[in-house]
């Protein structure tokens, strides 16, 4: 789950979005990656070398496509570990991983592609979710408070689309709302239902979305990972 820990919104009209989002990634200062430690920039060079191996000998939009199915098609698994704007880029090691590292390193990506990319927050309850839930994951989700999903707006052809590489393929199974030909312009659908409005953020604010998980939420965690899973074994 991401806890927003400032308010800090974006007020963005999808109609006009596009020359306001230049304006805004424009005069945004970039990260200096050489006053991070080794063990980062380690793993920062597995996210060049596998953008390298998923982009090689593709033109823009194949490597857009290409990027979005290898993310999508990483199990979603919710690790506490990786919802961090530093963290999430172990998800190349684990292999799966929940919509904010999915998403951070889509952003990531696309921003190697020359793309300009704006992070879209989404309140959601885990209880209103389409999962037929077991009866002890149903009481475990009823516990929870209000979460946030992450997914990404990007800038095609002077619109802001709706990137969400949320759910992998084998999630159909459950009735989820997967993702599974996207055309690289038009709206994806979102894995969830929102019961408020979008806020959309710059990626530089990545580290206002900070992980704060308490008991409850991680034994709802486990018992869901443990649930799609079996999900994937049918």
């Amino acid at each position: 789950m991401l806890t927003l820990v400032r308010e800090r919104r974006i007020q963005l009209t999808l109609s006009s979005a596009a020359p306001v989002l230049r304006i805004v990634l424009n005069s945004v200062m970039p990260v200096d990656l050489g006053q991070m430690g080794d063990e980062f920039m380690a793993v920062d060079g597995l996210i060049g070398q596998r953008f390298e191996e998923w982009t090689r000998d593709k033109n823009s939009l194949e490597a857009r496509l290409s990027i979005y199915r290898q993310i999508r098609n990483m199990p979603y698994a919710v690790i506490p570990e990786l919802v961090d704007a530093a963290g999430y880029r172990e998800i190349l090691k684990l292999g799966r991983g929940s919509c904010t590292p999915k998403h951070f390193l889509l952003c990531n990506m696309y921003q190697k592609l020359g793309m300009l990319v704006l992070y879209a927050v989404y309140p959601f309850r885990w209880d209103e979710s389409e999962i037929d839930y077991p009866p002890r994951l149903r009481r475990l989700a009823e516990e929870l408070p209000l979460s946030y999903h992450l997914a990404c707006r990007v800038d095609i052809d002077g619109e802001l689309v709706l990137v969400d590489a949320t759910l992998d393929p084998a999630l159909a199974r459950l009735g989820l709302p997967v993702n599974q030909e996207w055309d690289g312009v038009s709206d994806t659908l979102l894995p969830m239902n929102p019961c408020g409005q979008e806020q959309l953020y710059h990626p530089s604010e990545a580290s206002l979305m900070r992980p704060r998980h308490n008991e409850k939420q991680l034994a709802f965690y486990h018992e869901l990972n443990s649930l799609l899973e079996k999900v994937r074994r049918l």
